[in-house]
């Protein structure tokens, strides 16, 4: 039949049902069948799985499932196609894991019902990004048990697919829960490596163990592996087995000690792991290296600095015994973290004075040699300074810096003053010791004596003028005493004639004393002294004619002392 006959019967078909009584719902468009419902997409490594929940009563029925892949994002719509691997299957659930090869792509998923021709109507549709939804399976694990240990081998998921969802196997973690097969079993759990030892065991005791597969970075947690049950074996005791190594670094120098429990000749061979390859999945059993100058050597300990050349890393030690009789025997290994197991040691620190400033100079721990202290620790340091007194509760200061060099103000004169640094470490929360004290006098105060002498200079300009103001007052006042009580002249003679009651002093006694004859002596112009005679012989004829005091007696004294007084005039 052509393709003309095909849409010509396709156009018939409907009439024909119309007319076939028994078919009524079809010529009408209708089924009875139900769509599928919840429909489920689950994703282990590459394995993904489509299911769904069928509520029909109907027998014979089988579902197929259609999907669309946005392979392109620029493309918004794309065709439905048949996925395969879900058509005309007769239970709820299919593998589809072969159609998907793309995991950061967008997919859509839909199921329908179908019995002979009658199809039920399209489910809902299921979106989904393949990545995000993907679960991790469960790793493969190999077991072996000897010497009282197991050894466990672990083979990351999808190890053996061609396709992986996982990229990088190296990202994965593994966590081990393992218990004793017995009723009152206690469960323990650990972390462990691919290829790894599982110690602390019971001899002669049957464990069971399972491990699962983590992504950290993605907060990934995967299914756990079936469980395995192993059965130990009694560990063989050999007494010359290197006991209690132990690690002691200072200033990133670093040394193994350990425990020589058999006292007769034994050589030792120390040995170490770096950390990444126990890492891989490959057997590392092999890549074991000597530590130069810690070969078949007597002495239980080993100076193995030369071989940490990188801090970023991790560093595995164990220590292998060589009897006398050639037998040889391992010890534990022991888990080297350069920066977080290194001890820093206490700084050294020089001091120096200069007026009231104190200067610190500090060296860092493992003095100028070890320069891998800088390199590696963001050091800063703490500076604790006090007085030097008998006091012990002398009050002690703190500061804190982050450069090696720094001054202390505010100290007293005359001082002295001890110093203390430690260094500590804030990323790694840990510190050294405190430094060896030191101590220093500060210096007396240079501007002590500029002021005392200007306090005395001071003082004693102002008791000068204190003094000179003292005496220039008394001898005022002594200038006054004596010109009031003891005057040095007696009166003039033209004024004693006028009678003592008038001008005398009431302070004077009145008992007559000697009085000396007191004498003027004036270079004077002789007009000058003329006219002044005049005047004064004026005013004294001027008072003998008022009368008031005139007498014989008067008037020739006062005649008499004219005439003198125009001789010493003259």
């Amino acid at each position: 039949m052509d393709g003309a006959g095909r849409r010509a019967l396709a156009l018939l078909l409907p009439l024909w049902c119309c007319l076939l009584a028994a078919a009524p719902r079809r010529c009408a468009g209708q089924t009875d069948l139900k769509s599928p419902q919840d429909i489920q997409v689950y994703v282990v490594n590459t394995n993904f799985t489509l299911r769904w929940n069928y509520t029909g009563s109907d027998t014979n029925v089988t579902f197929s499932a259609e999907y669309q892949w946005f392979g392109d994002h620029k493309t918004s719509e794309t065709e439905w196609e048949k996925l395969p691997g879900c058509q005309n299957v007769t239970d709820t659930e299919c593998d589809f894991s072969s159609a998907i090869t793309e995991y950061y792509d967008k997919h859509l998923v839909r199921v329908r019902a179908e019995r002979k021709e009658d199809k039920s109507p399209w489910s809902s549709v299921f979106e989904m990004i393949p990545y995000f939804i993907a679960q991790i399976g469960p790793p493969e694990i190999h077991l072996q048990s000897m010497n009282g240990v197991i050894k466990i081998q672990v083979s990351p998921p999808e190890a053996n697919q061609v396709r992986k969802m996982w990229i990088s196997q190296l990202s994965f973690k593994y966590n081990l829960v393992i218990w004793e097969n017995s009723s009152n079993a206690e469960v323990r759990s650990e972390s462990i490596f691919p290829t790894d030892t599982i110690n602390d065991l019971a001899p002669e005791t049957t464990y069971c163990l399972k491990v699962q597969a983590t992504l950290p970075v993605y907060s990934q947690e995967g299914l756990f592996s079936p469980i395995h049950c192993v059965k130990t074996t009694r560990k063989v005791n050999d007494s010359f087995c290197p006991a209690n190594l132990k690690v002691f670094a200072l200033n990133m120098k670093f040394h193994l000690h350990w425990n020589n429990p058999y006292k007769q000749h034994v050589n030792y061979t120390v040995q170490y792991l770096i950390g990444y390859l126990k890492k891989l999945h490959d057997d590392y059993s092999v890549k074991w290296l000597n530590v130069p100058r810690c070969e078949n050597i007597t002495n239980t300990k080993c100076n193995f600095t030369s071989i940490i050349t990188t801090t970023s890393g991790f560093y595995y030690l164990r220590v292998q015994a060589m009897s006398q009789y050639n037998k040889s025997c391992l010890s534990n290994e022991v888990i080297i973290d350069p920066l977080r197991i290194n001890e820093i040691g206490p700084p050294a620190i020089k001091v120096d004075v200069s007026d009231v400033l104190l200067h610190v100079q500090i060296s860092p721990p493992g003095g100028s040699e070890n320069e891998i202290m800088t390199d590696h620790y963001y050091l800063s340091y703490q500076i604790v300074y006090r007085k030097n007194s008998s006091d012990n509760e002398e009050e002690m200061k703190v500061k804190e810096i982050k450069q090696t060099i720094a001054t202390i103000s505010d100290l007293t004169p005359s001082t002295q003053y001890c110093v203390k640094v430690k260094a500590f470490s804030e990323t790694y929360n840990k510190s050294s010791p405190f430094s060896k004290e030191e101590c220093i006098k500060t210096p007396e105060d240079k501007m002590l004596p500029l002021i005392i002498l200007a306090t005395f200079v001071t003082a004693l300009i102002a008791v000068l003028v204190v003094a000179v103001l003292f005496i220039f007052f008394l001898y005022q006042a002594y200038d006054k005493i004596k010109y009031v009580f003891f005057p040095s002249c007696k009166p003039p003679l033209n004024i004693e004639g006028f009678g003592g009651q008038l001008f005398g002093s009431p302070y004077l006694p009145t008992a007559e004393e000697p009085i000396e004859s007191c004498y003027v002596i004036e270079s004077i112009i002789e007009e000058v002294n003329q006219i002044d005679f005049k005047d004064y012989k004026h005013s004294k004829q001027s008072s003998r004619d008022s009368g008031n005091y005139s007498n014989d007696d008067d008037t020739s004294g006062s005649k008499g002392s004219e005439g003198m007084l125009e001789k010493e005039i003259i």
